[in-house]
């Protein structure tokens, strides 16, 4: 029989840091990095893949944990590849990792999906204005900032949509929280 304190057990085990947790936000970060270490060409630059990561992570993941691979993914995989905008990123996709956590997991709870889409919209504005004005103070020209922008939009809104795709059509998402949840009640009963 399952008591009230029981069932908060539960729920609250659910957000224990344990070595799923960590191995899953570690191979994000992992990801985030070998994403942003090649680029798709577009005409007049390149668009990245990075923000498909950082989506999906803080699709599946807590904001905590999403911040981390947000963050400290894009800061290591701009200190090995493009060191200019280091902390740009490291503010920018960490905030937008964040931004996406939270108003995919505290938001229209009957309704994941449509959370998980207005997530990500929202986590995209924050990534296109952090990467505008970053790269406006780094390179200190406004203009420069403005005409990269359209690369920007692309990058996140791409990222956005594959994230999506990758979370429910091919459902690494549910593969990812069934992993979590096994290993939390493998815990459960082992201390019971």
């Amino acid at each position: 029989m399952i008591t009230k304190n029981n069932t908060y057990n539960k729920v609250n085990n659910s957000q224990k840091i344990n070595a799923v947790r960590i191995t899953i936000t570690a191979l994000f970060i992992a990801l985030n990095i070998a994403f942003s270490s090649f680029g798709l060409p577009v005409p007049g630059g390149h668009v990245y893949l990075c923000d498909m990561v950082i989506c999906l992570a803080a699709l599946i993941l807590n904001p905590f944990e999403s911040f981390i691979v947000g963050s400290v993914g894009s800061f290591l995989g701009d200190l090995i590849f493009y060191p200019l905008t280091m902390f740009v990123s490291l503010i920018t996709h960490g905030l937008q990792a964040l931004v996406i956590s939270l108003i995919a997991h505290h938001s229209f709870k009957d309704r994941p999906k449509l959370a998980s889409i207005i997530a990500v919209i929202v986590g995209g504005l924050v990534m296109v204005l952090g990467y505008t004005l970053g790269k406006a103070f780094v390179y200190s020209t406004k203009e420069y900032a403005i005409i990269t922008m359209p690369y920007e939009i692309t990058q996140t809104y791409l990222g956005a949509i594959l994230s999506i795709i990758l979370a429910y059509r091919y459902k690494i998402k549910a593969s990812c929280l069934n992993l979590i949840n096994r290993h939390n009640n493998r815990h459960l009963e082992a201390t019971n």
